[in-house]
């Protein structure tokens, strides 16, 4: 099991991820001098042998800054208009620290659709891959220029995790303006107590984790805990931070209690099921059976048709579905066979019967294992 004493021999590639709070010095624009010292320590890290990702928020809160609005906006034009503004900020602040170092950058702005799209995921892969191999750093943001609902990850702390599983991340950081998770909210509960370290399976800890963010920021703890079970995916280890804290991220590499770290205990996904995973929105749902649901849980096997009871959306062959049971909890999700109308006449039908319902055949599996993850 992975312990804090473990993280300096054992990782090499750590995403650290800023958040928006903490960059724009809770709006009153990029706060320079707290990123000088942010890219200080990644410097630091670099000397130690470390490989950096960077995931940063900021860009519409810096836009919002130079633009000179006090709120956040709510329309959609008006907030891409900011990050499109505040981004150039954001990267400008970040080459310019890592350049007196004689370090590049770069900047890679992406949506969901770009990693839910396995051509374009490989592809992210492998610049990314690539960078590092040339001694850059990459600096990461979604793509809030022309983001929409359906194409958004949510926050960047999602970001950060779907990064870490594309890039296979030994450690994600994730710096925020509270010192870890407590199990309690410690803005109400002055007897909270801070969590050191716990194992990301544990069930409790989503409970723990608040559900409020700031005005700026899109996530509280819990999008930080929901990052750290993501992130485990690949193997990813996740500390949980305070920005605010004297040179945070070389203690946490030479294994001071700082913070909290969620430490991966179940097996690792392989590359094309952390791909899977990653996919935030499905085209569709199917209902199983209380048989299907055994099946897919106890024996990793495929759906078949006769297992599926109901089912809503509208998908097409090789999208994404939702597969559910019968209290509407997540079983798995996976890239179906059969487009939505065939699937309607198929299912709740033994595959023997495909052929005669259809007039054809694509196999006889409506998911393949191959193609298929279990929820978390």
């Amino acid at each position: 099991m992975l312990t804090r004493s473990d993280i300096h021999q054992k990782s090499r590639r750590w995403v650290v991820k800023i958040g928006s709070a903490l960059l724009t010095n809770d709006g009153r624009g990029l706060n320079k001098e707290a990123m000088a010292q942010w890219v200080s320590q990644m410097v630091a890290l670099r000397q130690q042998g470390i490989e950096l990702v960077i995931v940063s928020s900021g860009s519409v809160a810096e836009g919002m800054q130079r633009l000179g609005w006090s709120k956040r906006p709510s329309e959609i034009n008006e907030l891409q208009a900011a990050a499109a503004v505040g981004q150039m900020g954001l990267v400008q602040a970040y080459e310019s620290e890592f350049a007196k170092n004689s370090i590049h950058t770069a900047q890679i702005l992406m949506t969901h659709d770009d990693l839910s799209n396995r051509a374009r995921y490989l592809n992210a892969s492998n610049t990314i891959q690539t960078l590092l191999e040339h001694g850059v750093v990459p600096v990461i943001n979604e793509n809030d220029t022309v983001v929409t609902d359906e194409i958004r990850f949510g926050d960047n702390d999602t970001l950060a995790a779907l990064t870490a599983n594309l890039v296979s991340a030994d450690v994600l950081v994730i710096l925020t303006d509270q010192n870890g998770l407590y199990n309690d909210n410690p803005r109400t509960n002055p007897k909270a107590e801070l969590i050191s370290e716990a194992q990301v399976s544990r069930k409790d800890i989503e409970a723990m984790a608040s559900s409020e963010g700031g005005s700026l920021g899109k996530g509280g703890m819990y999008t930080k805990v929901m990052a750290a079970k993501r992130a485990a995916r690949s193997g990813t280890a996740t500390f949980i931070a305070s920005g605010r804290e004297d040179n945070v991220l070389p203690r946490l590499l030479a294994g001071e209690p700082l913070g909290t770290l969620l430490i991966p205990d179940l097996e690792p996904l392989t590359a094309k099921k952390r791909w899977l995973a990653g996919h935030l929105q499905a085209k569709g749902q199917l209902v199983l059976d209380e048989g299907a649901v055994k099946a897919l849980q106890s024996s990793g096997k495929s759906l078949l048709p006769i297992g599926v009871k109901d089912m809503s959306g509208e998908f097409q062959r090789g999208e994404m579905v939702v597969c559910v049971n019968d209290k509407n909890q997540e079983v798995a999700r996976g890239l179906v066979n059969y487009p939505f109308f065939e699937t309607q006449k198929i299912m709740g039908h033994p595959s023997s019967e495909i052929n005669q319902i259809l007039g054809y055949s694509d196999g006889e599996f409506l998911i393949h294992c191959d193609n298929l993850v279990l929820a978390d």
